[in-house]
């Protein structure tokens, strides 16, 4: 049974009001339960998405407010969406439960107890969500931990069905393609329909009530067997998003939903349909029956004209009004910087409400409404987390080391490697000594580490790991190195290493020397979590970026040879990109070696508390770009006033064009000299 929401008192009035204003004002002493053929109304869905547990305005790594991220932000737009419109649904797309230090802390730290409300969904419930969809990183913290957070009872292996539900979101969750194994049904309600009660207006121009009922159905990335295999391998399974679509549409229409809105923790792919794929909404908009789809998981802004992301350019999509294949589609982004809104235009028929395409908008609203200036934070939702809050600040200054050096991840993209080559350090050697405790018959491989820069700038300008010499603690850490994943070792040889390098090489595009204008150097659009790269005195590569990709990487070498195609090595990883994230090549887990109990993260705290004191290891630099003599300047694009970063880092071709680049985010505009 759905548990009823019970906001704060003034909320309830104050949201009572605003829907019956147009009502009051046309008159409605007495309104009828039903809405005549011919009647209309605006029903406006408002979306977030890849919040992270991103309540609060505050970096935990960095210990500081940050005005640009914030579920308490967020809620403001919230407010006056729901001022502005008379009839509203507010969902959430998923990826809600990890990616701050609170949220490690509620779940690995102190853990929250069966009756405790997570964070985050305490603040879900004090602004009325309505719904909600389930992300791939919802998994990560294992199934028995999502089930009791989320108030479900999940028949799979390692979850006690009889034990009592615990307390969770006062809201519906629905997931429609991820299975238990036991059972073979749904690990969550599939679908679930809101019953809605609006403000319209007849035919004849008058105030009238009615139900509108609105079927939500989820789907979270079927690529999550791979990235989260140690929580749900013999327990789950998946199904591909657009069969099973088809599977459930007719029952939500037979069980009288007017509309149905698709919740999709997935971008847009017009690759060949697959049911494994990670980012199936493109083909999931050709299902008929969807009304609308509100999308998640590639942190991007949709509708978005100037946009010049790739899936946002594909066959049958509008990224100016927001449709795919004519279906209303909108992604806000990700850490509560946006909130998605699809004003639905309805018109009654006689049988139900459907959709007037043409009048219907869709749109993102920005938290950030000028030049560094942010709306202002709901005062309702911080004293929600108070104690957690307080709580995780003290646990993440826990000291457990000092650096002689900064290590910062401004400049990763052009070659400063100060931030990676700890984790790669700290990674290969747990993994050495686990081969030699356990796995004697791979004692002899070279033992190499792959990681990259997990913040590069994506989010904003503030997204980028900083590290000051000094203290290090355990906010440090977390700031090196981002997410829960397990360390996992494979077992490769020369032509596949080389491969991995190259898939890593598409961060950047492909440069032209003869060109005039300037060229950028970044590929935006591959994530700066997929650029690997090694740093390790043994290792020596350059990446060619006049070639295209697949062609870049020349003279591997290891100890001054070249790299033989059949030389074997163990390269120290994370589960994720062991598994198959990230679609590199020859990496699908059948290479995997060593899958650690241990997490990437805490393997990085402790190699940082047995070294006690941090130095800059020498020749920690595997890579660099091969000599192009560009006619133009070939830039990219960070925070600034950063200069003096580079110099350290030993990056002398490297000047600041602009302190602004003119982009409105605050970032600056840097050029590199390729020919040094």
């Amino acid at each position: 049974m759905q548990r009823r929401h019970l906001a704060p008192l003034s909320m309830r009035i104050a949201t009572r009001l605003s829907a019956c204003l147009p009502v009051l004002l046309l008159g409605c002493s007495t309104l009828p339960q039903g809405a005549p053929p011919g009647s209309t109304a605006t029903l406006a869905l408002l979306e977030t998405t890849d919040l992270h547990s991103n309540v609060l305005s505050y970096d935990y790594y960095k210990l500081a407010p940050d005005a640009s991220l914030g579920l308490e932000r967020t809620a403001t737009l919230i407010r006056q969406a729901r001022a502005e419109f008379p009839n509203t649904v507010l969902l959430d797309n998923g990826d809600t439960i990890q990616g701050t230090a609170l949220a490690d802390y509620q779940a690995l730290v102190k853990p929250v107890d069966c009756k405790q409300v997570l964070g985050i969904y305490k603040a879900f419930n004090a602004l009325g969500y309505e719904g909600s969809g389930i992300g791939n990183h919802d998994f990560n913290y294992g199934l028995a931990f999502l089930s009791q957070v989320t108030g479900q009872r999940f028949d799979v292996d390692g979850v006690d069905p009889a034990k009592p539900a615990c307390a969770g979101p006062t809201f519906p969750q629905v997931l429609a393609n991820v299975y238990s194994l036991k059972s073979r049904k749904p690990l969550f309600k599939p679908w679930h329909i809101i019953e809605k009660r609006v403000q319209a207006l007849g035919p004849d121009g008058k105030a009238v009530e009615a139900t509108v009922k609105v079927g939500i159905i989820a789907f979270a990335p079927p690529t999550i067997m791979s990235w989260d295999k140690r929580w749900l391998e013999g327990r789950v399974y998946t199904e591909g998003v657009r069969e099973t679509a088809q599977k459930y549409l007719p029952e939500m229409r037979a069980q009288g939903a007017d509309l149905v809105v698709a919740i999709s923790h997935a971008g847009l792919d017009d690759s060949p349909y697959s049911p494994t794929m990670e980012n199936g909404s493109w083909h999931l908009a050709r299902v008929p029956g969807i009304d609308a789809m509100l999308i998640g998981h590639s942190h991007q802004q949709f509708p978005n004209a100037a946009s010049t992301v790739p899936q946002f350019s594909l066959p049958g999509v509008d990224k100016a009004k927001g449709t795919v294949h004519g279906v209303p589609t909108v992604m806000p982004s990700l850490w509560g910087k946006h909130l998605g809104v699809i004003s639905l235009q309805l018109r009654h028929d006689g049988k139900r409400w459907v959709v007037q395409k043409e009048l219907t908008r869709v749109e993102v609203r920005a938290t950030q409404v000028g030049d560094k200036r942010y709306a202002e934070a709901d005062p309702a939702i911080a004293p929600l987390l108070a104690q957690e809050h307080e709580e995780t600040i003290r646990y993440v200054k826990t000291p457990i080391g000092t650096a002689s050096y900064r290590m910062s991840t401004y400049f990763a993209d052009v070659g400063d490697v100060s931030a990676v080559q700890l984790v790669n350090q700290a990674q290969a050697g747990y993994l050495a000594r686990y081969v030699q405790a356990s796995l004697p018959q791979y004692a002899a491989l070279p033992v190499l580490s792959m990681s990259s820069p997990f913040k590069a700038g994506s989010a904003g300008v503030t997204d980028y790991t900083d590290v000051a010499p000094g203290p290090v603690a355990l906010n440090n850490a977390a700031d090196l190195y981002l997410y829960p994943n397990a360390l996992h070792g494979v077992k490769i040889n020369g032509a596949e290493l080389k491969s991995w390098l190259e898939k890593a090489a598409e961060r950047f595009n492909t440069i032209d020397p003869s060109r005039t204008a300037p060229q950028e150097l970044v590929n935006t659009g591959f994530p700066g979590y997929n650029f690997d790269m090694i740093t390790d005195p043994q290792v020596r590569y350059q990446i060619d970026v006049t070639q295209p990709p697949g062609s870049r990487i020349r003279n591997l070498e290891y100890k001054g040879a070249p790299v033989a195609p059949s030389q074997e090595f163990l390269v120290a990883t994370n589960n994720y990109r062991a598994s198959g994230g990230g679609f590199f090549p020859g990496l699908d887990g059948s290479k995997t070696v060593v899958a650690s109990p241990d997490n990437n993260r805490e393997v990085l705290i402790a190699y940082i508390q047995a070294a006690k004191e941090l130095k800059p290891a020498e020749g920690a630099r595997s890579w660099s770009f091969v000599p192009v003599a560009a006619k133009g300047p070939i830039v990219f694009h960070s925070a600034p006033g950063k200069l003096d970063l580079a110099r350290a880092a030993g990056l002398s071709n490297i000047t600041q064009l602009k302190a602004d680049d003119g982009q409105g985010k605050g970032f600056a505009l840097y050029a590199i000299d390729l020919s040094r």
